[in-house]
């Protein structure tokens, strides 16, 4: 959150008129909803767009600077999952199994 503060303030002064700074009493369940509640046009909601692409035309299609923050925010998502083996195990086993399910026929008897 901290690194995204400036989207977050700029997202809620364009959509809710809201300058955040000088907000000194809003309670933070308020505040939550506002930020969830930010649509894709402001500057939050774009990065969040670019951040979640997932198809390569599309992405192939970025400015050189949106490949760039698609690029370092995958290789942060990759570097933290590196950070739990075990989980990663857990969701590499889990993959597995799907696609076993998915592709695998027993073979005739």
């Amino acid at each position: 959150m901290r690194k995204d503060w400036n989207l977050i303030e700029s997202s809620l002064a364009k959509q809710y008129g809201i300058r955040i700074r000088h907000q000194s009493d809003m309670p933070w369940t308020e505040f939550v909803t506002l930020v969830s509640g930010l649509m894709h046009d402001t500057p939050l909601g774009q990065m969040v767009s670019i951040r979640s692409e997932k198809d390569p035309d599309v992405i192939k299609q970025f400015s050189p600077e949106h490949r760039k923050m698609h690029r370092e925010w995958t290789t942060k998502l990759a570097e933290e999952q590196l950070k739990n083996p075990e989980k990663l195990k857990l969701q590499m086993d889990s993959l597995s199994e799907s696609l076993k399910r998915a592709f695998y026929k027993e073979p005739a008897k």
